[in-house]
């Protein structure tokens, strides 16, 4: 007997990616900030302590749960080879070309035979708004496609209130983040997308997200 296929959205617990923000299919809500690194090895030993003290304030200040999620994936040197490459074909210097060409060669030799990888480090912040802990049938009216009667309205009214609240988590956590020396930066709808892209499409090599 032959197995029925079913489609990949069936195994992701993801109903919808609106306005920044991830709706599950159970209600509940994510939001998701890409955090800098920081060269802690570099720091003095004031520095470092400071830092340390900072984060630790950081953590004991949450009354809520966050993910760290760090991905890291092969270094995509193909953008950078195709600008050396248009550069190389607008050089009017033959001398220069023949350096550029032994660049080219040089970096692509290094990157074949040395694993270079890039590190993303992202923090998700969730929000389950308390109507859904309460089991009170929040999920007929926040969820697409119900609309029967007021669902649409109330819908919208509590994907609004909810995201009010996820805002505040998420100012908590940056500026918690940002007191440490870590930049931040909020993703929003496509970048989001992106990245679930990149989780559940690992063989592909793109260029990770930058801060801007």
């Amino acid at each position: 007997m032959a197995l029925s296929a079913k489609a990949t959205q069936e195994f992701v617990p993801i109903e919808e990616i609106r306005d920044g923000v991830i709706i599950m299919k159970d209600g509940s809500m994510r939001a998701v900030i890409l955090a800098s690194s920081l060269n802690f090895s570099l720091k003095s030993e004031d520095e470092k302590a400071a830092i340390l003290l900072q984060f630790q304030d950081f953590l004991n200040s949450l009354d809520f749960s966050i993910q760290i999620f760090i991905e890291s994936r092969r270094l995509d040197i193909r953008p950078y080879i195709a600008l050396l490459e248009n550069q190389k074909k607008n050089q009017m210097n033959n001398l220069m070309k023949i350096q550029i060409e032994e660049y080219m060669g040089f970096i692509k030799s290094f990157t074949e035979n040395t694993n270079i990888m890039t590190k993303s480090f992202f923090v998700v912040i969730p929000y389950i708004p308390a109507i859904l802990q309460q089991k009170s049938g929040f999920t007929d009216k926040f969820l697409p496609g119900k609309k029967e009667g007021s669902g649409q309205t109330n819908k919208e009214v509590n994907f609004e209130e909810s995201r009010t609240q996820l805002e505040q988590r998420l100012s908590v956590v940056e500026q918690g983040l940002i007191r440490t020396g870590v930049r931040v930066a909020r993703l929003g709808t496509e970048e989001i997308i992106e990245l679930f892209y990149k989780i559940f499409n690992p063989g592909e090599t793109e260029k990770p997200i930058q801060l801007q």
